[in-house]
């Protein structure tokens, strides 16, 4: 690939992570979250639920924590975010790269992200059945340098660090096979005073197996 073709693709894959800082921005007001009201499903019901013979991602589940379906973005809006409470959004570019972004409203289902902790079992399910297992492995929260703004640089909370939305980009979606959560940070009377990124990486697996498995029971 040549240097002109390389600075239009990361031109282009900014422009659109930079419409997704702004979609987020626009948060709708909450409604009553049925889900949320209500015990968890056990793992076989939900999976089941939302099977539909098809090898898409069709929901994530986390014990104690959230079981929600996931819905893909329209082709042409990358930067679509789903106003549906108790669904999450797949994040189209990051599949680009083999992986998995998963985003949601602060307001909506992604006010179930920050209680996801280190440590966890990530359990994608598939409209086939198929079931991908991840453990979390950091929990990310970064301040806005200018929260109104899909053109800010991110400060990270725990350390002495400042991103570039490219950078912040390549930091929690390129690399190895993971899944990143994305949502905003509620602080300081500001909806989108910051940005949390839950990361996951694939459960170790017993020599001679698959990351995937099925439900069958």
């Amino acid at each position: 690939m040549t240097l002109n073709a390389q600075t239009i693709r990361h031109a282009r894959h900014t422009s659109i992570f930079l419409a997704i800082f702004l979609s987020l921005f626009n948060t709708p007001l909450s409604t009553l979250a049925m889900g949320n009201a209500l015990a968890l499903p056990g793992f076989v019901d939900f999976s089941k639920s939302i099977q539909n013979g098809t090898d898409g991602l069709r929901g994530v589940y986390v014990a104690d924590v959230l079981a929600l379906p996931v819905v893909q973005q329209p082709v042409s809006n990358a930067a679509f975010v789903s106003s549906n409470d108790n669904e999450i959004t797949q994040f189209g570019m990051a599949s680009q790269y083999g992986n998995v972004g998963l985003l949601a409203h602060n307001t909506l289902s992604g006010k179930s992200f920050s209680k996801i902790t280190v440590g966890q079992e990530i359990r994608l399910v598939y409209g086939d059945g198929k079931v991908e297992y991840f453990i979390v492995t950091e929990v990310l929260r970064y301040q806005a340098t200018q929260p109104t703004s899909p053109y800010s640089s991110f400060r990270n909370i725990a350390k002495d660090e400042t991103l570039t939305a490219e950078q912040m980009f390549k930091r929690v979606y390129l690399g190895d096979r993971h899944v990143t959560f994305q949502t905003c940070i509620n602080a300081n009377g500001s909806s989108s005073w910051g940005r949390l990124f839950v990361i996951a990486m694939p459960k170790p697996q017993a020599v001679g197996l698959d990351r995937y498995s099925s439900v069958t029971k």
